[in-house]
């Protein structure tokens, strides 16, 4: 796979998105944070959507420029109205304004209806731990039915990502997950690569179980089993009903408002400061110490030892920037139609 020199990737993608109508600041955050992804590993959420965005700007399905709706305002809450603006940018902004507040109030909670597709929410974990905050986010797409309910074999719910940032004396603690067995980009990605998926993690309309992405991609009526499968996925589907009214009920904007949205989402943003609870020493001393057991813990193969969640994730990042982003063949594919449509020269691989 080609790799790329990660600032000429960014300047890239702010080129494309100002061809295709976005202003400015919204095309340096929505190429930043898409190039986040891509950086810490999740390339399903990364530049491979950037042609995607583009193209919603382009015909008038985002906006590229404009004001999110604040609708309601408290001291330590909000609710935004996102009017199709790009997700990347809209996410962004979601978080930093809830630092800001929570350094106030001690914790803050936002939530946006109609942002367009937000990508990986790992993306914007560190905005806040950087300042010593931890974070979490939920999502979900109102017009997207991908995920069945446990016992049930047609969809009803979307894939729902959840992310978790913790700040620690050293590297900070970075989760991103899906409530599904798996996100339907990681099913795409495989069907693309012409591979079985490693799991049983679609049910067909006749209810048979299967790890074959063309039974999801082409078929019709499938559907993805939430997490725990068909043993213990009632898990999932509790935190799947969760996840859809935490952020599609508080944002008042769910199936019946968004059916028609594409890919339009619904976000959960919630900041807390450990220094509002206790002191931040003592918050450090045992978040340190959790960490210091797990990783001490006897894993069970002597070559690969307890990691910590983002461990990977921050070791691929500093890697790609220091070697170049390593891209697949479909996303350099897509970048270079994106490229073409909008007359902007294409990144070079860093072997050419």
């Amino acid at each position: 796979m080609p790799r790329f020199d990660a600032q000429h990737l960014l300047h890239f993608g702010q080129s494309v998105l100002t061809a295709a109508g976005a202003s400015p600041d919204i095309a340096a955050d929505t190429a930043k944070y898409l190039l986040e992804g891509d950086l810490l590993g999740y390339s399903t959420h990364g530049y491979k959507r950037l042609y995607f965005n583009a193209k919603l700007l382009a015909e008038g399905q985002a906006r590229g420029e404009g004001d999110i709706s604040v609708l309601k305002q408290r001291a330590a809450v909000a609710s935004w109205d996102a009017n199709f603006l790009p997700g990347p940018f809209v996410a962004a902004k979601a978080v930093r304004q809830a630092c800001d507040m929570a350094r106030d109030a001690g914790t803050a909670t936002i939530v946006v209806r109609r942002a367009q597709h937000v990508a990986s929410l790992a993306a914007y974990l560190q905005l806040a731990t950087e300042q010593g905050l931890l974070i979490s986010l939920l999502c979900s797409t109102p017009a997207q039915a991908s995920v069945a309910p446990f016992g049930g074999k047609a969809p009803v719910f979307s894939p729902n990502p959840f992310a978790i940032g913790v700040p620690t004396s050293d590297k900070p603690l970075l989760l991103d997950m899906s409530f599904s067995m798996t996100a339907a980009g990681k099913i795409r990605q495989y069907w693309e690569r012409q591979q079985p998926l490693p799991w049983q993690a679609i049910v067909r309309a006749d209810g048979q179980l299967s790890s074959d992405p063309a039974d999801y991609i082409e078929g019709e009526g499938a559907a993805i089993l939430p997490l725990g499968g068909t043993d213990l996925g009632y898990k999932g589907y509790g935190l799947c009903l969760m996840s859809e009214i935490w952020t599609m009920s508080l944002s008042n904007y769910g199936r019946l408002d968004g059916a028609s949205d594409g890919e339009s989402n619904a976000l959960f943003v919630q900041v807390l400061d450990p220094s509002a609870f206790g002191e931040t020493a003592d918050f450090l001393r045992v978040t340190d110490d959790l960490v210091a057991r797990c990783k001490a813990c006897p894993p069970l193969d002597s070559d690969s030892p307890v990691r910590i969640p983002g461990e990977r994730a921050l070791a691929n990042r500093a890697c790609q920037l220091q070697q170049g982003v390593e891209l697949d063949d479909a996303t350099w594919g897509r970048l270079q139609r994106a490229a073409q449509r909008f007359s902007v020269t294409p990144p070079t691989p860093k072997d050419d």
